[in-house]
């Protein structure tokens, strides 16, 4: 009997060492995934564009750890796809961080400069620098080659100057891009997803609408500047299937505004975190005594739009196609 104990004890010794044995395994194989992972999608190269707007291919052979990030696209895509913890440097919001988003940007290295100035860059010893066409200039942060040739890989966002025609299909490929770039590929492709369906469930909400024509303005001292067709938020109007009126300068005269006389105006402005800018550019339209006869003022439909909603938006195109859609189709876009 005690032969048998004993028998019974060393077996179940045995299975313990067995089973921890067994477990330490798994747990290493599981430490392994993210790096196998890694290592099978790296090296990768991405087409992106220099200071001549010319296309050149940048290879990555390994997830960008030190990240300079100027505009509020740059940052705000990179927090959507969870990469705050490699933001080293950011810069150049002209609004205030989308709210989901807020406790994420808390995390990152934040200066008050608009742009940044190449010492500031440098100091951060970045592998990755993500910003718009204007900012790679020798006046300010130094064109992409400087960069390249530093070692440093540069991507420009497509809609912020590269490409003639702005385009909701350039932010996606952005985004796609940075996916890529950073091996969060299903992350990036949700984000696609969401703004593909807003697109697909706004025109379902719409159906059998009469079209709405509307003009896309901002006010720049004393001209007015018109967002005509190229651009993204006339892409965006469009796909909704608003009829954009523009000017064939890029600015309007009152008279000419009253004279096009749309259904629907989106008074662009860009608030630097100042939340009465809104209400004072729709103001320069709704308290003018010369504009008060335009059916957009009569009918209350003169809306305002963050600049970040439809030039270089990232993240916050579904947010620009919502306002579009709202302000184009009161009545049948209620959210």
């Amino acid at each position: 009997m005690k032969r048998l104990r004993k028998s019974i004890r060393l077996f179940l010794i045995s299975m313990l060492i067995m089973g921890s044995t067994g477990c330490s395994n798994i747990k290493k194989t599981h430490s392994e995934v993210k790096n196998q992972s890694a290592s099978s999608h790296y090296p990768i190269t991405i087409t992106t564009y220099n200071h001549l707007k010319e296309p050149i291919e940048i290879t990555f052979n390994k997830e960008p750890e030190r990240v300079v990030s100027i505009y509020q696209n740059s940052i705000e895509t990179l927090l959507a796809l969870g990469l705050e913890d490699k933001i080293v440097l950011g810069a150049g919001l002209d609004h205030s961080i989308k709210d989901e988003y807020k406790d994420k940007f808390k995390k990152i290295k934040y200066i008050n400069d608009y742009v940044p100035d190449i010492e500031d860059i440098l100091n951060e010893n970045p592998d990755f620098i993500l910003s718009w066409y204007s900012i790679f200039d020798e006046d300010r942060i130094g064109n992409v080659n400087y960069w390249n040739e530093k070692g440093i890989n540069t991507y420009i966002s497509l809609n912020s100057g590269i490409t003639k025609k702005r385009a909701v299909e350039n932010e996606i490929t952005d985004i796609i891009n940075l996916g890529k770039i950073f091996n969060v590929e299903e992350k990036a492709e949700k984000i696609v997803k969401e703004i593909n369906n807003e697109i697909e469930n706004t025109l379902k909400d719409i159906n059998h609408t009469k079209e709405e024509t509307t003009l896309i303005i901002e006010y720049m001292g004393k001209d007015i500047y018109t967002y005509g067709k190229e651009s993204l938020g006339g892409d965006m109007v469009t796909r909704l299937g608003g009829k954009l009126l523009e000017s064939e300068n890029n600015t309007i005269t009152e008279e000419e505004l009253i004279e096009l006389n749309p259904d629907s105006i989106f008074v662009v402005y860009m608030d630097r975190m100042d939340t009465n800018v809104p209400s004072q550019e729709a103001n320069k339209i709704l308290k003018s005594h010369k504009l008060k006869e335009l059916d957009a003022v009569k009918n209350n439909r003169v809306n305002t739009i963050a600049l970040g909603e439809m030039y270089c938006s990232g993240i916050r195109t579904i947010d620009g196609i919502k306002t579009f859609a709202k302000g184009l189709y009161p009545k049948k876009i209620h959210n």
